[in-house]
């Protein structure tokens, strides 16, 4: 049995997946429905596949003493799931309970992960490594949340800068709070 991987990432309508502005978590768009749904998304068991940098921006939230009750339901779920982060500079121990390194071609690591693991793989933001892995095939579905908010003049991280050219099987698609939708694709390499 091979293990589903899913690219779960957020972005802007105009494709950014972070920003330098004053806009907050989720651009301050995030609505009851929507955080039921990311709930509902990590309620069964799964193994996060992160990059290095993606790791150590949650690291800081898992120290000890640091105040988890202001978490999101689906956050709490993701920091209890085992991770699997792909770097070549950290080592263990890491903060994040149920974290392993694996130092590899990320290619390499990740087919093997979905040849090995039982469980479905996930991976939340990590752009660079996603990328990789979109050009690389093991990308079995996107997850895109497009948050009702254009971001040009703060905006950081293209989404998909520098990866190939894909069609896109919409598998679902779905709207929250009445203006953020969730689109779930399988990638399929363009073929010219």
């Amino acid at each position: 049995m091979t293990a589903t991987y899913t690219f779960d990432i957020f972005a802007t309508l105009d494709g950014y997946a972070n920003h330098k502005g004053d806009w907050g978590g989720y651009w301050g768009k995030q609505g009851p429905e929507f955080l039921a749904h990311r709930a509902a998304a990590y309620r069964d068991p799964l193994r996060m596949v992160l990059g290095a940098r993606t790791y150590q921006s949650n690291a800081p939230f898992l120290a000890e003493g640091f105040d988890r009750s202001m978490f999101d339901e689906w956050i709490t779920r993701m920091f209890y799931s085992p991770v699997t982060v792909l770097s070549s500079r950290l080592t263990e121990p890491l903060d994040w309970p149920g974290t392993t390194i694996e130092s590899g071609d990320p290619v390499e690591v990740v087919s093997r992960l979905k040849a090995e693991s039982e469980v479905p793989l996930r991976s939340h933001g990590s752009l660079r490594l996603n990328r990789a892995l979109l050009d690389a095939g093991l990308v079995d579905t996107i997850e895109l949340t497009v948050f009702p908010v254009i971001s040009g003049a703060t905006g950081v991280d293209r989404v998909f800068d520098g990866v190939g050219d894909f069609d896109l099987e919409l598998l679902d698609a779905r709207t929250f709070d009445g203006d953020t939708q969730v689109l779930t694709y399988r990638p399929i390499r363009h073929s010219s």
